[in-house]
């Protein structure tokens, strides 16, 4: 990937979206629902931290020797450096505390607070010139009211250990992706290395310094790991990692930070019914109505995006 800082993102053309973009809104917004199940199940024997880092450098050795492989150039040390700044942000923030939270949390609710994330991005982007039309700010205003009325059920209300990470881990990655789409305040660019090799140098950062904090938190995972978190982990670093990471970056640098955001539409619903079917998570009536909200205001914002 060249620096996704330096690109200006292409607007979407939804009437020309070539096959990769659509292969990738289909990574983002069908596999990554059903990851956050995938991460409670395997929690069982792989603790959150330690989940999430092997499940990054797993990821990033195969993704970087495919890229080896294809003959792409190894990063140079400043672009290790800003794979550093931005896996620890977006993997090791937004998932290793996205981890953490399922852990007093269930999946369906921590994917529905998720959604309030391109309400963030919006405004995230707006010290860059970039200003929320009308109708993206109903649409964050809707967002961040869906998210206090989610706060009040009984899922949260019973765990702020778990409110408090899944905050952080919205936080982060949306610092993230604002910083990988327009660099650091002050106009200085993040240049990544091109394509896959940038891609799994960012997992290979972010899985070691999740790795470090789990040695740090003093975590044991239960070894050989329970046959379903194994086959939980493998999914989560094939499908989760090596296809829906990619699939992210490559949208939120052709098509910028809103479509690439757009999984947070979809995602909620298909956390949610896998949660309730097959993992027997109780969803409240009103944490159901707040989930509607949010959806609706991520709709109102990627409407109002597409007609800036």
């Amino acid at each position: 990937m060249s620096s996704t800082a330096t690109l200006p993102p292409a607007r979407a053309d939804a009437t020309r979206w070539p096959p990769l973009i659509v292969g990738c809104l289909a990574a983002t917004w069908l596999i990554w629902g059903s990851t956050y199940l995938a991460i409670k199940w395997a929690l069982v024997s792989l603790p959150p931290l330690f989940q999430m880092g092997t499940r990054f450098v797993a990821a990033g050795l195969l993704l970087g020797a495919w890229a080896r492989w294809r003959g792409a150039p190894w990063p140079r040390p400043t672009q290790w450096l800003n794979a550093t700044l931005l896996g620890a942000l977006m993997l090791g923030g937004g998932y290793g505390a996205t981890a953490v939270a399922e852990v007093s949390v269930s999946s369906g609710l921590v994917v529905a607070f998720i959604a309030v994330v391109p309400a963030l991005v919006a405004l995230g982007q707006w010290p860059y010139g970039l200003r929320p039309t009308r109708t993206e700010a109903a649409g964050i205003a809707l967002g961040l009211l869906g998210v206090a009325l989610l706060t009040q059920g009984q899922g949260y209300a019973a765990s702020w250990p778990g409110l408090l990470a899944i905050s952080l881990a919205c936080a982060t990655w949306t610092l993230g992706s604002v910083w990988a789409l327009h660099g650091l305040p002050g106009g200085r660019a993040l240049t990544l290395a091109a394509g896959p090799a940038g891609y799994a140098s960012q997992m290979l950062a972010g899985g070691l310094l999740l790795l470090a904090a789990s040695w740090w938190r003093g975590e044991q995972p239960t070894l050989p790991p329970d046959a379903r978190a194994l086959a939980c982990w493998v999914y989560l670093v094939l499908a989760g990692s090596v296809v829906g990471f990619s699939a992210y970056m490559v949208l939120l640098q052709r098509r910028g930070a809103a479509l690439a955001s757009s999984y947070t539409f979809v995602n909620p619903v298909i956390g949610l019914v896998l949660g309730v079917v097959l993992g027997a998570e109780a969803v409240s009536a009103l944490e159901w109505a707040a989930t509607g909200v949010i959806s609706l205001g991520v709709v109102l914002l990627l409407r109002g995006r597409g007609s800036a």
